[in-house]
């Protein structure tokens, strides 16, 4: 398939490119390991998100509110062993009960994460043991999704922590984080039954005191999946109709698959059509616009990937890669900001991965292995400052021109749109002048797949550091160059699910007295 674009470089199209908002991680306890920070940092290096989003600020191996001597496995009397309560709620001199909370661990993760230049977007969960009214779980890791026995002592935690947060980071600093309620309380796995009514009390008593510990505090919600619209999002805006919580923004998630077909430890799941999965965000976008106490409310994708296990190879593929592409180049057009759900595979929803490319929703596979995906954002990162410039766009490129009238572009092929196993791309820009660089970085199935190599290197669940660094090595883009000679037009191919990035730049010779680049050619 061919096709030809010419621009004149004077348009201005919509493009909203926030790439960089926010991104994924699993629960915040991970963030003590070496492997999660040391992922991060590649990350932060290259790509650099604002923000980072997971689970389970309040669980137990975070320790806010925590379990403590628990002797019920001891040989011994629990009367000879401090109790819970005697070591975190206990009578001060004037006989009112007081609470200890500790922020050790809480502490140390957000110093991790702000020495990597990147904050918490705060979701307030989960629920911890000794504060739950119940004792279902998700996860391997158990995190309670249970409503608090006592819901003052729940917004009692959650200003205490806040408190702290100011304390210790600032009031400026920490003013800018935002804060969700909870987690896909429309799932009964997330919330106990999905009593939508517990959730609405939840969200309008924890919102309450998010502003009273300071009314500049952004908090939202209510952080639903897809599926839920009709009944939750409408739900949800109908609640703040009629009560008036405290609102400043909106949040869902975004999944693009079917059901997942079991297999062994994996789940293989069929994408859904791309034009159908961004019309739900239109749809959503349409409910909340019809409300119009809440109509001009930030939007918030705080979830979104493909397929939303993290146990699906899709996430490992080149064509992952593509169709996160095609969704980056749209999704702006209907929200505020998103948040790729994860930046690494260092997570432990269904337990610990056996191997390091197992279906992980990270952008790096474990051993700091560059996914595909990962370029896909790195590559719309590097058009960042650019995007109010935007000259092209359609469903397989888009380009921008530069502040100093340069252009740059991300063109792909979604093979499972396009059907076409290869797409020419004829590019003609405005007359450029003198001698111009053409850099073009390609990841598609040949090129940069470390997944393959890792399988024909026969699978190895633990590669040696010398397989490591061959996958770490096949995971980069293919770099090629062409000059420009007073010339504007050139081609770009993409093959099967290939994402292609490309600049141009100019590029005068200024090498020193004799140097000849073409001087052995010559003599062919």
């Amino acid at each position: 398939m061919k096709y030809d674009i010419s621009i004149n470089g004077n348009e201005k199209l919509k493009f909203n490119n926030n790439v960089d908002f926010c991104v994924g991680t699993g629960r915040m306890g991970l963030a003590l390991t070496k492997e999660y920070l040391d992922q991060l940092k590649i990350v932060q290096d290259n790509i650099g998100f604002k923000f980072i989003r997971g689970h389970g600020l309040f669980c137990d191996d975070i320790g806010i509110y925590q379990v403590y001597n628990d002797t019920s496995a001891l040989d011994k009397k629990p009367a000879d062993f401090p109790s819970y309560k005697e070591y975190f709620e206990y009578l001060d001199a004037n006989g009112k009960k007081s609470v200890e909370y500790n922020f050790t661990y809480f502490d140390r993760v957000v110093d991790s994460y702000l020495e990597l230049n990147i904050r918490p977007f705060l979701e307030l969960g989960f629920m911890p043991k000794k504060m739950a009214s119940g004792d279902q779980t998700v996860f391997y890791w158990k995190g309670n999704t249970t409503p608090p026995a006592d819901y003052s002592k729940w917004t009692d935690m959650v200003k205490a922590t806040l408190r702290h947060l100011i304390e210790r980071y600032g009031e400026e600093e920490v003013l800018a984080w935002p804060i969700e309620v909870w987690n896909e309380p429309n799932l009964p796995g997330f919330w106990k039954n999905a009593d939508i009514d517990e959730y609405f009390k939840l969200y309008e008593l924890t919102a309450k005191a998010v502003k009273e510990v300071n009314p500049a505090f952004r908090v939202g919600g209510p952080a639903i999946c897809g599926g839920a619209d009709e009944k939750w999002m409408k739900g949800f805006l109908n609640f703040l109709t009629e009560k008036k919580p405290p609102i400043d923004f909106i949040t869902r998630h975004h999944y693009t698959t079917e059901l997942p077909v079991d297999k062994g430890h994996y789940g293989y799941a069929k994408l859904m059509p791309l034009d159908e999965t961004l019309q739900t965000l239109r749809d959503c976008r349409k409910i909340i616009d019809a409300y119009p106490d809440y109509k001009d409310l930030p939007f918030y994708i705080t979830e979104f990937n493909t397929s939303y296990i993290p146990n699906c190879p899709l996430h490992d593929t080149n064509l992952n890669a593509a169709y996160i592409a095609r969704t980056l180049a749209e999704i702006g057009d209907y929200v505020t900001g998103y948040s790729y759900w994860t930046f690494g595979d260092v997570f432990e929803e269904r337990g610990i991965p056996f191997t390091p490319f197992h279906g992980g929703f990270g952008l790096l596979a474990n051993g700091g292995i560059q996914k595909p995906t990962y370029w896909t954002f790195k590559f719309f990162k590097d058009l960042k400052e650019n995007e109010e410039n935007c000259v092209y766009r359609d469903k397989n490129i888009v380009i921008v021109k530069t502040k100093d009238g340069s252009y740059k572009g991300i063109a792909w092929n979604l093979t499972l749109e396009t059907k076409e196993q290869e797409i020419t791309f004829n590019i003609k820009l405005p007359q450029l002048k003198g001698r111009n660089c053409l850099l073009v970085q390609t990841v598609d199935e040949a090129t940069c797949n470390p997944a393959k190599l890792w399988h024909d290197l026969g699978e190895p669940a633990n590669p040696t550091a010398q397989q490591t660094e061959l996958l770490q090595a096949a995971a980069k883009p293919l770099y090629t160059t062409t000059v420009l000679q007073d010339k504007s037009d050139f081609a770009l191919t993409a093959t099967r699910n290939a994402v292609i990035y490309f600049e141009i730049k100019p590029s005068p010779i200024t090498s020193d007295n004799g140097f000849d680049w073409d001087f052995y050619d010559k003599m062919e």
